[in-house]
Formats: C-alpha cells, sequence, structure tokens
C-alpha cells in the first residue's frame, strides 16, 4: 500500500463517528477535474429507481441506465430520506447527514423499515453500514472524491423480527453470506464492494468531466 492510500485510510472523515468501532474499514478516492459544486448534484440523486449508482445496472438498477444528467426533481434531499439499494426497495440506505458541496453519510440501520417505519429513529439506533461520499476541493479548480464505508461487526446480524416479505437476490446473497466463516466472507464482500465501487467513481467521473451541469425533468 502506498503511503497516500494509508494516510487516506487512516484519515478521520464525515459519519465515522456512527460506527466508533467498525470490524472493517473500506476507503476508495477518484481526483475529478471540476469543482465540488459541480459533483454535488450527482450525489444528491444517486439510488437505484432514482438516478441509479453509475456502476454496473445490470446488478444494481434493475438494467435501467443510470442517468447522464442532473435531474432537478431528486435534488431535495434531506436527513432521514431513503435512498434505495435496489429497484423497488423502501428500504436501505438513510440519508445520516448533509454538508453541502461537502459531504453526504449514508446509513444501514440493523432494523429494517418493516419493524419501525421511523428512519429518524432507526438511523440513531444500531448500524451495519455508514458510508460517507466526501469532496476534497484541490487545486486548479479539481476536487478529491472520497468514498469511505465502515461495517459494524454486527453488519449481517439477522433482524427481529424476521421479515415474512418474498426476498431479493441481494437478500438471499446476504443470508448465505451470514453463515459463512468471517475469513472467507471479508475477502468475498471486499472484492465485490471494489468492482462495483470502482465502477461507480468512474461512472461518476466521466459524467462531471463530460461538460457543464445539465438539467433535466
Amino acid at each position: 500500500m502506498s503511503a497516500v492510500a494509508r494516510e487516506l485510510n487512516h484519515r478521520t472523515l464525515p459519519g465515522d463517528e456512527f460506527i466508533p468501532s467498525p470490524g472493517k474499514t473500506v476507503t476508495h478516492a477518484i481526483t475529478i477535474h471540476a469543482p465540488p459544486q459541480m459533483i454535488w448534484p450527482w450525489l444528491l440523486q444517486m439510488g437505484a429507481g432514482r438516478a441509479g449508482w453509475y456502476s454496473y445496472d445490470i446488478i444494481d438498477n434493475g438494467g435501467v441506465p443510470s442517468a447522464h444528467r442532473i435531474v432537478q426533481e431528486l435534488q431535495q434531499v434531506e436527513i432521514g430520506d431513503i435512498i434505495p439499494a435496489v429497484p423497488e426497495s423502501k428500504d436501505a440506505f438513510i440519508v445520516r447527514e448533509i454538508q453541502v458541496n461537502k459531504a453526504l453519510v449514508l446509513v444501514v440501520p440493523i432494523k429494517q423499515a418493516e419493524e419501525d417505519p421511523d428512519t429518524i429513529r432507526r438511523m440513531k439506533g444500531p448500524l451495519r453500514v455508514s458510508w460517507a461520499l466526501v469532496l476534497q476541493p484541490l487545486d486548479h479548480g479539481r476536487s478529491r472524491l472520497i468514498s469511505r464505508g465502515r461495517i459494524s461487526k454486527q453488519w449481517l446480524s439477522p433482524s427481529q423480527p424476521a421479515s415474512a416479505k418474498r426476498q431479493i437476490f441481494i437478500e438471499r446473497v446476504y443470508n448465505l453470506m451470514a453463515i459463512m466463516p468471517w475469513f472467507l466472507l471479508i475477502p468475498m464482500a471486499l472484492a465485490g464492494h471494489y468492482f462495483m465501487e470502482h465502477r461507480m467513481l468512474r461512472g461518476i467521473k466521466s459524467r462531471v468531466e463530460a461538460g457543464p451541469t445539465r438539467y433535466s425533468t
């Protein structure tokens, strides 16, 4: 690991406090030739069934292509809002912190929406994951987009009561992973995470650098 990568991994970022003793922390970053305010709208509209994740759409957006424009109606995001991880989901990521043009922090609570529909209450309880997207301004009008995921040691602990709904594919995968030994689980999970997030970061970069921010409705 390079000195730059080590420094990035050990840097304190927004959202770290929500899982103070994680089982694993994963940090990736990319340099984008644009200031933070040009990147920020692309982060706000992310989500399955929204603008997509700018990654492999067949996997995480139901095959619907991620947006190549800023969608104005998706720019109003507030703390407590749900950002669906997969299409037609009414759960998963909850917006925990917003620092305009600086940081967007999402969390996944242990409790699911069917156990407690109050997102504010759930996101202040035990968490599975925190995910921070942080924008660091650089010289010459560039920015560093940093993605920091912190995984709780309770990441795959079952929710109570057990869900009666028909589980989607990724939920069945998580159930399978939950019974795997930790030494097998972590390498597999990290490989999948890198595969998707690398594509997402490059997807954001290519969209931002393609030209001026464009809006559609």
